[in-house]
């Protein structure tokens, strides 16, 4: 069985100012690389056999953070990898957060993010960012799963690697942990430098907890 340890990367200038970040990327704030210090502490006994990461800087940087706490630094290897990446917003980028849901979720009766993930499935959610997008090149369901099942599929092939870092992003966590827990809130998406934790077998993949500051 593997173990999966998903964290949240660390606070960036675009969190801070509550606007939209996908694919689009801004550095950690000096809080945010406090954050990835602590979530580093918290995971230093994990002995850790392969790290990943989203290929956007704010994972990688909050990757190689907790590394370097990592009883397994010194043989840890680092892979970044675009199959994490978040959900990509298309036009909807660098948008003012409020402004966008409500962009997004208006036709359909929601004025915030909250009661649509609330209320909706987030497949069905993430099909309406392409149809609000007015370029529609914002990912929907089918194209965003196409890409981060490559992901999963990578990790299921890696022969010994038991326990695994992923450093992914705040609605990426929120759609893994739809798809594979049964009773999880997501509405309350995932604070950054948070631990998200899963199980993967050859029969299931499962989310164990959802969103702790700690082990």
């Amino acid at each position: 069985m593997k173990r999966i340890y998903i964290v949240r990367h660390g606070q960036t200038y675009i969190n801070r100012y509550n606007k939209m970040q996908g694919w689009c990327d801004t550095p950690l704030t000096q809080e945010g690389i406090e954050g990835a210090e602590k979530v580093g502490e918290a995971l230093k006994d994990v002995p850790f056999d392969i790290a990943l990461s989203s290929d956007l800087k704010r994972a990688c940087d909050t990757c190689d953070i907790i590394i370097k706490h990592n009883t397994n630094k010194d043989e840890l290897q680092h892979i970044a990898t675009p199959f994490f990446r978040e959900q990509f917003y298309g036009y909807f980028e660098g948008m003012d957060s409020d402004m966008a849901w409500r962009m997004i979720g208006g036709p359909h009766g929601y004025s915030n993010h909250y009661d649509l993930l609330k209320h909706e499935p987030i497949d069905k959610v993430k099909d309406w960012i392409k149809a609000a997008d007015p370029f529609h090149q914002a990912e929907n369901a089918k194209e965003y799963w196409a890409r981060v099942n490559k992901g999963f599929k990578m990790i299921s092939e890696m022969d010994g690697a038991e326990n695994i870092l992923l450093v992914t992003h705040g609605f990426t966590i929120r759609s893994i942990a739809d798809h594979y827990s049964d009773s999880i809130d997501i509405s309350n998406g995932p604070r950054n430098a948070s631990i998200t934790t899963m199980t993967m077998t050859d029969k299931k993949m499962k989310i164990t907890s959802y969103n702790k500051m700690h082990l």
